[in-house]
């Protein structure tokens, strides 16, 4: 997307990150936050009626709430640079952060922190740069219905689309979630959870859910997932109407992730709009469906498990 900016910092050996999108001046946000196992930072300027008006960029990252502590290396860098809320002669940038579990692939004692986060930004570039086990994507599972043995990896991904009237939408997508990453289009698992000896394939953790239950052990704990996605586009928005994207982009969340929004999962919808471009919210937002829904399975089929746990590319 024109002015925005994307970069990832990770620890391959601890398998943890932080990715940030870093915002061109000016830019509008707004979140949709549906999950019930969220941790988050600085949501409060998204809101419509905040004193604030705009947002200088969004973390997601790894660590669970410990790597909150990331978004401090990214005010650093921005405030360097003079971004910010003008405040008593200082500028105070505002970013908005989501997290998302990933303790137990790695090393759980190391957790990103503000160096990485200046890491990222100082990593951030224009495009679409790098897919899969990169940034907050590096320790990202998915599939954890019967327990973490049968998990497969998550990642994370990016899209983007045209919008008939000239202007375009971009996705990015850290997948950790506790159901199944789905082709919305041919209904095929792509990840998910492996089903237990002697039984083959993947298992379709809403069927299974529907069908028999939560099974009584094997199942991840309440916090440990969660899938984090941010859509930005070059049509013009007021704070409502940015809100009502994430909405709207938040179905491209439940196409691919199947459960979504489960009791146990984080899930978060960030929007953000910088242009000048016109164009029909709903159109907008249908677009911006697809491009989250197709970051989120490209971050599966890109990810990579590092012999620890099976990727999308492991099981072909």
């Amino acid at each position: 997307m024109p002015g925005f900016l994307l970069g990832h910092a990770q620890d391959p050996g601890a398998l943890t990150g932080v990715s940030v999108v870093l915002c061109p001046p000016g830019t509008v946000g707004a979140c949709e936050l549906r999950g019930t196992a969220t941790a988050t930072r600085h949501m409060d300027a998204l809101r419509a009626e905040h004193l604030v008006g705009n947002v200088d960029a969004v973390v997601l990252t790894g660590g669970s709430a410990f790597g909150l502590a990331s978004a401090e290396g990214v005010m650093e860098f921005l405030e360097g640079q003079g971004r910010g809320f003008p405040a008593a002669g200082y500028t105070v940038p505002t970013v908005a952060a989501g997290v998302l579990f990933d303790l137990r692939l790695g090393d759980g004692r190391v957790r990103p922190g503000p160096s990485m986060g200046r890491a990222a930004c100082e990593a951030a570039r224009a495009g679409e740069g790098p897919q899969g086990s990169v940034g907050a994507g590096t320790g990202a599972t998915v599939g954890k219905l019967l327990g973490p043995g049968q998990a497969m990896k998550g990642g994370l991904g990016t899209a983007s689309l045209a919008l008939p009237g000239g202007g375009r939408v971009g996705a990015v997508a850290v997948v950790n979630a506790y159901g199944g990453v789905h082709d919305p289009d041919t209904g095929e698992i792509l990840a998910g959870p492996r089903a237990l000896p002697p039984g083959r394939g993947l298992v379709d953790t809403e069927g299974y859910l529907r069908e028999r239950g939560r099974p009584a052990q094997g199942f991840a704990s309440p916090g440990e997932n969660t899938t984090l996605a941010v859509v930005a586009t070059d049509v013009r928005l007021a704070k409502p109407e940015a809100h009502k994207l994430a909405q709207m982009a938040a179905n491209g969340l439940i196409r691919a992730v199947r459960p979504s929004y489960t009791t146990v999962d984080g899930d978060m919808v960030f929007a953000l709009s910088r242009g000048e471009r016109e164009a029909d919210l709903d159109g907008l937002g249908a677009a911006a469906a697809a491009a989250v829904s197709r970051a989120i399975c490209r971050a599966v089929v890109e990810a990579d498990g590092f012999g620890k746990i099976p990727a999308w590319r492991d099981l072909r």
